[in-house]
């Protein structure tokens, strides 16, 4: 049973697919009786006392229950089936809360009828119950599902409490370390027990516990300046200037921000309070805020290193930000700041104390570029784009479902991926839908830029560009170019570099579809042929000839 996970291609069935089943198995902790070894055991002996033949395995190792995101086991399972790339009829699973712990039950009833629909059945080892659709198996089988979501609830509710307990006493529950404050392991009377945990450590014992106390004096002296620094300047932005100027990293080694300086004015931590729950996001659900009134404080627990007086100060001159300031007054103050730097921007706005940051200005009046025109700032930079980039989106749409379209007529699987939004060709082949927007350069050059959309570079595949005519008023054509997955935040040509780059062009944007599907079409079935087995090749007979002499 200990090599149950291991498929035996020698015993396997070859024609009868009812008798073939695949075994998924999750784990989302270190418990012995979930391991995926267990499991897989169970599943083994259901199998053969079923006469079926585990032919594959999909597995979820250190992963919750609670939702399907980042679940790829489950997730490539559901595929297969509904792709019809399912070479076995049942799938054996240990119980009904290793399928998952979902807290909507339909949700999980759900990803069992997508298995029924295609004829592949769902199987719970471990449970007393066939799943045979009998009325009491549905009464038990949900209620089963029921258990298994109410279990998650009850445990994050304990957990939750424990934590909050614990806040009280002034000890922290979970986070990283913060600048100028160590991390400081103590036993379960609170004792300090000699141990400063560096960043990415963890405590081992479950009776031990993590305080706060004071960091190094570099450290330490670097906080306390940027508390008196900030109450001259009153700009975050300017404190983190000089810091990167005189070359003092953050405590994770990188450059600071203003993001990062007023996180650091704000945390009561520097002067002995300790506060949790301010936020949460129970049971996988979106992070968001929590009223005052459910906060816990700890107060005094942490030796402070920020005197009172200068804490105050600091936090008042936040809170004179956030006065209910009118248009006008928010307006009046982007002249002042225009009459005497001569220009604006968001730096420039958020570096200027005294008004508000650039990011209240776009939200009071839906835009930067709207603010400069009420004050009579024509601005810098052409944003004529950003306010048609809703059109060119649509246009972007338009191609992606072209070419999803074209490609599943000729019997390819399309699906859309994350970080990078591309669409991703019978896990083979990666594609990109851009638009291509307009720019000229200091010389007069025309040319297009792709932006990648995000910080994770683009996979190797291709790019399929709706390529805008000048100034970006409208669509020139459609571009399509190949990609290494070492290409730059933006890839820029012109019109003398398309045929350099090969980089072909299309006047419409079914031609582009048609064209890049023939291309995955041929692609796959070479990808295909290079990694199925060599087969043996029957001798055939030479037919016997003359050698001819070549005379010279």
């Amino acid at each position: 049973m200990s090599n149950a996970l291991v498929v035996h291609k020698s015993q396997l069935p070859k024609t009868v697919v009812g008798l073939r089943a695949a075994q998924y198995v999750r784990m989302s902790t270190d418990r012995q009786q979930y391991s995926i070894q267990n499991q897989a055991a169970v599943i083994a002996a259901y199998a053969h006392a079923h006469n079926l033949a585990i032919v594959r395995t999909y597995a979820d190792e250190g992963e919750s229950g609670l939702r399907i995101k980042n679940r790829a086991g489950l997730s490539s399972l559901l595929e297969d089936v509904q792709g019809g790339n399912a070479d076995f009829g049942h799938i054996l699973v240990y119980d009904i809360s290793r399928w998952g712990r979902f807290q909507d039950m339909d949700e999980s009833a759900h990803y069992e009828f997508i298995c029924k629909q295609a004829g592949v059945k769902v199987s719970y080892c471990a449970e007393q119950f066939d799943n045979d659709g009998s009325m009491l198996s549905s009464i038990v089988k949900n209620l089963k599902r029921v258990m298994a979501a109410e279990y998650s609830r009850d445990l994050s509710n304990k957990v939750h409490a424990g934590a909050c307990r614990f806040a009280r006493l002034g000890v922290t529950p979970g986070g990283p370390s913060i600048y100028g404050l160590n991390r400081i392991l103590v036993d379960g009377n609170l004792q300090p027990k000699g141990v400063v945990l560096k960043r990415g450590e963890r405590k081992y014992l479950t009776t031990d516990h993590v305080r706060f106390g004071p960091g190094s004096d570099e450290e330490v002296a670097v906080v306390k300046w940027i508390f008196n620094e900030f109450l001259k300047l009153k700009s975050e932005i300017a404190i983190a200037r000089k810091l990167n100027k005189a070359a003092i990293p953050t405590g994770t080694g990188g450059l600071w921000d203003g993001t990062a300086i007023g996180r650091l004015i704000r945390d009561e931590r520097y002067i002995g309070n300790l506060i949790y729950n301010r936020s949460s996001h129970k049971l996988g659900t979106k992070l968001g805020p929590n009223p005052p009134d459910v906060w816990i404080r700890s107060e005094g627990c942490i030796e402070p290193i920020v005197d009172l007086p200068v804490f105050h100060k600091a936090r008042q001159i936040i809170q004179q930000r956030r006065l209910n300031l009118s248009d006008e007054q928010m307006l009046s103050g982007l002249r002042r700041t225009l009459a005497k730097r001569g220009r604006l921007g968001p730096t420039i706005i958020d570096e200027t104390p005294g008004i508000p940051s650039s990011t209240v200005y776009h939200r009071r009046f839906g835009s930067l570029r709207k603010a400069y025109q009420l004050i009579g700032y024509a601005g810098e930079r052409n944003c004529d784009y950003v306010e048609s980039r809703q059109v060119w989106e649509q246009q972007r749409i338009q191609l992606a479902s072209e070419i999803a379209s074209e490609v599943e007529k000729k019997g390819g699987r399309i699906r859309i991926g994350d970080p990078s939004a591309c669409m991703h060709v019978d896990r083979s082949v990666s594609v990109v839908v851009r638009v291509a927007r307009w720019f000229r350069t200091e010389g007069g050059c025309p040319k297009w830029s792709i932006q990648r959309q995000s910080h994770h570079p683009l996979p190797p595949g291709w790019i399929a560009a709706v390529r805008l005519a000048e100034e970006n008023k409208s669509v020139l054509d459609y571009v399509l170019l190949a990609t290494s997955g070492h290409e730059r935040q933006q890839t820029r040509f012109s019109e003398e570099v398309l045929t350099k780059r090969a980089i072909e062009r299309f006047d419409t944007a079914h031609e582009l579809a048609r064209s890049l599907s023939q291309r995955l079409t041929k692609q796959n079935c070479v990808s295909q042929a290079n990694s199925s087995p060599p087969r043996k090749r029957a001798k055939q007979s030479q037919p016997k000839t003359k050698s001819a002499r070549v005379r010279h």
